[in-house]
């Protein structure tokens, strides 16, 4: 598998934070290349939807389920279908605002198309989790 970590210090509220992170349409805004976010049910552990990313040009879809909540601590979600992966958001109250840890690990979902796509995929995903978590600073912090 594998793996992303990203940090960052968000003037923010951890409770306004958290709320923002754990509500899945709001991956619309955030996360680049999601292009659909449907179908979400239930809430805490156990809480499910329906995704659509596009990489490279191609489509892919799955959903996802979340694993483990603790409020305003940690959120944990998998990924299931076309990409499997699995997400961790930890929040941190520090100073004025939040401290986001995001941990994910993931799957390549490219067939034996060889090394050079393999290294295309992972500096993408890298470019990717940077976009989202700046994405994220700024929608919290505007």
């Amino acid at each position: 598998m594998a793996k992303v970590i990203r940090d960052t210090l968000i003037k923010a509220p951890l409770e306004k934070t958290f709320s923002y992170l754990t509500d899945p349409n709001n991956e619309l805004e955030w996360l680049p290349s999601i292009t659909d976010v449907r179908e979400v049910t239930g809430q805490g552990v156990g809480k499910k939807w329906e995704w659509s990313y596009k990489m490279f040009g191609i489509s892919f879809k799955g959903n996802s389920e979340v694993t483990e909540q603790v409020d305003n601590e940690k959120y944990v979600y998998k990924t299931m279908g076309s990409i499997n992966s699995n997400w961790i958001f930890s929040f941190k109250k520090e100073d004025d605002g939040t401290r986001l840890n995001l941990d994910i690990e993931y799957t390549i979902p490219i067939p034996v198309l060889g090394k050079v796509a393999e290294r295309l995929v992972l500096a993408q995903n890298e470019r990717e989790a940077d976009l989202a978590m700046s994405n994220i600073k700024a929608i919290l912090e505007g």
